[in-house]
């Protein structure tokens, strides 16, 4: 099966700006472990909400609007294309994530398969 798991910083990223330059350097290094794992089949840091542009079509005309659809406190900022063989493993998976332990909420959702 494949998930997809959405990582939302929650302040993970503040608390990692606040470790010293070590304990930064270990998780980065924990970080890049995670992205070889065999499993990944994809994983990406996102830029911040701000950067975001947001496209709707109405009435056949495509608006564009900087900012991100969601409140920026909700905004995705990384992600992981996990395959597993159930989602025990996934959440599993999704546990090693250095920003879990740090504040970040991980959200696990299979992908449909057609």
């Amino acid at each position: 099966m494949r998930f997809f798991l959405q990582v939302r910083f929650n302040g993970a990223d503040k608390v990692i700006a606040d470790l010293s330059e070590n304990e930064q350097q270990k998780v980065t290094a924990e970080f890049e472990a995670i992205r070889r794992d065999s499993g990944v089949l994809d994983a990406s840091q996102l830029e911040p909400a701000a950067t975001a542009t947001t496209v709707r079509v109405v009435d056949g005309q495509t608006q564009a609007n900087d900012g991100p659809a969601v409140e920026a406190a909700n905004a995705l900022n990384g992600y992981y294309l996990y395959e597993a063989p159930d989602r025990d493993a996934a959440i599993a998976f999704a546990a090693r994530i250095p920003a879990a332990r740090l504040g970040a909420t991980i959200e696990v959702r299979p992908l449909l398969d057609r």
